[in-house]
């Protein structure tokens, strides 16, 4: 019986021993280097771009530049066939571009690695020595470093940038938020950002002067223990045959249905977008034009989904919206027509007492739907906190709650019924 016992501990050992030193066979193994002719197709963000012979239709892996020379490493989504705009639904060294004759690489180590001409490197798995014996892009658009055995030992699927895939998953004790990119022609991180809280699931917004992100929207949730993950999922509608469900699934007893497209709706993704809306983009492979469709938007035009007023920039530098239109630019002078060019008249410089308030009635911020505020406390007193406050640019107060709100950035203020709701916005004597 001893001679077993040692028998097995020993043959456990060794395999473990072989599976850790396990290399990727060289038919496995490559090397691609960032050069040659561009793509001629369109893709999201007009850039140019060269694609890897790392493909599963509809995605495709792709070095992609909205600058000259200043690359990523994405995976695209999308086929020519379509005549589609193709769109990015990962990407590896976000904000962290390569240049001209960068290379991606897999050894015999196991290690996927993504480095600039000079050997710097950018983005890498760090799965050296872990058992990866290959690469595989999934149908799914999971791409995965496996061992011997199937076993994942990296995956896409568990970084993901701003966009989830049908099956994919924000988790704890991984990452638990997506981050919008900065505009069409800077892929670094934007502003706004959806994250897993043990609680609630919650859109955040970096505002420029604000010393920390504010909410601006949070997803009900009637969940009673710790949030564990969040899954965008596509499941069969149980009343209609040509339907599917695409549900975001909050743990295990909270699932929303955000969409229910009249095709198979397997492959879609979820975006948080650069002005901060959050999306389900839906792929018909079986359309030969124009496959993709909106499938899902929260902030829209629809009275049962989140007025556009909502998002913190809709109206630019400053604007009054009002049924998920700019009405107004709210200037001391009054309520003039909006256009682009509206922007709040800066406060004079800090320590200085020149300045005073001009009130808007009937209007609240971003931040103060979704966030409690400060106080209770009196009107006069917000007002102390936003003059002691060089950075403050106008407060709100809620008189029936008496609540304030102390903002660093105006942008979109939403009109409002109740009267009791009013804004005073810092403006400089004259």
């Amino acid at each position: 019986m001893e001679l077993s016992l040692f028998s097995l501990c020993f043959l456990f050992s060794i395999s473990f021993i072989a599976h850790a030193t396990a290399t990727v066979p060289p038919s496995s193994t490559f090397k691609y280097v960032n050069e040659g002719e561009f793509g001629e197709y369109i893709s999201e963000y007009v850039p140019d771009y060269r694609p890897l012979p790392i493909s599963s239709t509809p995605f495709q892996l792709i070095f992609y530049n909205t600058t000259p020379n200043a690359y990523t490493l994405a995976l695209r989504m999308g086929t020519v066939r379509s005549e589609s705009t193709m769109r990015w639904v990962w990407e590896a060294n976000r904000g962290n571009p390569v240049r001209e004759n960068a290379t991606f690489t897999l050894g015999k180590d196991g290690n996927l690695v993504l480095a600039d001409a000079d050997g710097r490197v950018a983005w890498q798995t760090n799965t050296a020595n872990k058992g990866v014996v290959g690469l595989q892009l999934l149908p799914n658009g999971n791409m995965v470093l496996h061992d011997s055995k199937g076993n994942f030992i990296w995956q896409s699927f568990d970084s993901p940038t701003d966009s989830l895939l049908v099956g994919q998953s924000l988790r704890v004790g991984g990452v638990t938020r997506l981050v919008s990119r900065a505009s069409e022609t800077d892929n670094s991180d934007g502003a706004y950002s959806l994250v897993m809280e043990p609680k609630r699931l919650a859109m955040y917004y970096r505002s420029p002067n604000s010393p920390k992100p504010y909410l601006y929207y949070a997803f009900d949730s009637v969940y009673k223990g710790r949030l564990q993950y969040a899954t965008l999922n596509c499941t069969p509608n149980s009343y209609d045959d040509m339907a599917n469900d695409l549900t975001f699934d909050l743990s295990t007893e909270n699932s929303y249905i955000l969409s229910r497209p009249k095709y198979n709706s397997t492959l879609s993704f979820l975006r948080i977008g650069i002005d901060g809306d959050l999306r389900i983009y839906t792929y018909n492979n079986k359309v030969d034009y124009q496959a993709w469709e909106v499938t899902f938007s929260l902030f829209s035009r629809d009275a049962f989904q989140e007025s556009e007023c909502q998002l913190p920039e809709r109206c630019g530098k400053f604007g009054l919206c009002e049924d998920s239109q700019c009405v107004a630019c709210p200037l001391p002078s009054g309520l003039m027509g909006w256009s682009k060019d509206c922007e709040p008249v800066k406060p004079p410089a800090c320590g200085s007492k020149n300045f005073y308030y001009y009130k808007l009635e009937g209007v609240d911020h971003s931040m103060s739907k979704y966030t409690s505020g400060s106080g209770p406390m009196k009107e006069d007193d917000c007002g102390k906190k936003c003059s002691s406050d060089c950075k403050c640019m106008g407060y709100f107060y809620n008189k029936e709650t008496s609540k304030c709100w102390i903002a660093y950035d105006l942008q979109t203020l939403t009109k409002v019924e109740n009267s009791t709701h009013v804004a005073y916005i810092k403006a400089p004597k004259h």
